[in-house]
């Protein structure tokens, strides 16, 4: 459609996974494949992606990274509000408003979600000497998996089941430090409204993970699926306020900066302005 009408082909958030070439979806490889070799730009949201995505443009040049973005706005919570709604928690759940926070929100599924909840309750064995407390915002059919995995921690651990967005934006600024491994993660949208919200990150590095995630600024990152390291880097800010509060603050305005839609309208302004007004690429 885009050259019968003589303008500008742009994907968004490509992929391309050359074991698919094979089985029930090579015919959807094919048609991948055919539309990013027509397309005037690829914008590329996971850096982990475009070693695969580069062979199949026209040109590299073809090839723009976007950082992915949320709405900071969302997560903007007054320091009294977030902290009334701390207590409110603390009461409901019966827990000790001073306690460090730690929060995750997922989904509960077989397969690598599973294997991140069954990692971060491992890691947290290790920390049963630390004063926290586990918020854990999810469901899904993988959900007395999870449960199981996180019986040994008793009543640290707190089951929210699901959010709806707008809740979450209130869950956010309660946590003081967001948790979650990452197992296979592409790059986890969650991490950056955690962040938006002014939430230090411990997180498994893998996929697009560190091009959200900038450890020591903005969080921590410590190799993938291994649960002592993950457990040391939850202990040092847990051991930490300062660190916490700096990393947090650091996170904040990152993503306001980095991530935000006001950043992610620019950017998108200055790559998609030469095509529109060309008709074609110019890159």
């Amino acid at each position: 459609m885009a050259h019968a009408l003589g303008i500008p082909y742009v994907v968004a958030e490509a992929s391309y996974a050359p074991k698919q070439e094979r089985g029930p979806w090579a015919q959807g490889c094919t048609a991948s494949r055919t539309a990013l070799a027509a397309a005037d730009l690829v914008l590329g949201l996971n850096a982990a992606d475009r070693a695969c995505v580069l062979p199949l443009l026209r040109s590299p040049d073809c090839w723009a990274s976007l950082a992915p973005f949320v709405d900071p706005e969302r997560a903007r919570v007054g320091v009294a509000e977030a902290a009334a709604q701390r207590q409110s928690l603390a009461r409901s759940l019966g827990f000790d408003a001073g306690t460090v926070l730690l929060l995750t929100v997922a989904m509960m599924r077989p397969g690598a979600k599973l294997a991140s909840y069954r990692l971060l309750a491992q890691a947290l064995g290790h920390l049963t000497a630390r004063r926290w407390q586990l918020l854990v915002a999810g469901d899904g059919p993988a959900r007395e998996e999870v449960l199981a995995a996180f019986a040994d921690l008793g009543p640290r651990v707190h089951w929210l089941g699901a959010y709806e967005p707008d809740a979450l934006a209130q869950l956010y600024p309660v946590a003081d430090i967001y948790v979650w491994p990452a197992i296979c993660e592409a790059y986890g949208m969650v991490l950056l409204e955690a962040q938006a919200a002014g939430a230090p990150v411990v997180a498994g590095l893998t996929g697009g993970v560190g091009d959200i995630v900038r450890s020591g600024e903005t969080g921590l990152l410590v190799p993938v699926g291994d649960a002592a390291a993950f457990a040391q880097a939850v202990a040092r800010l847990i051991d930490s306020a300062d660190e916490r509060r700096l990393l947090g603050q650091q996170a904040a305005r990152a993503v306001g900066e980095r991530h935000s839609l006001d950043a992610a309208a620019r950017a998108l302004d200055k790559l998609l302005t030469p095509l529109v007004a060309t008709g074609k690429t110019d890159r």
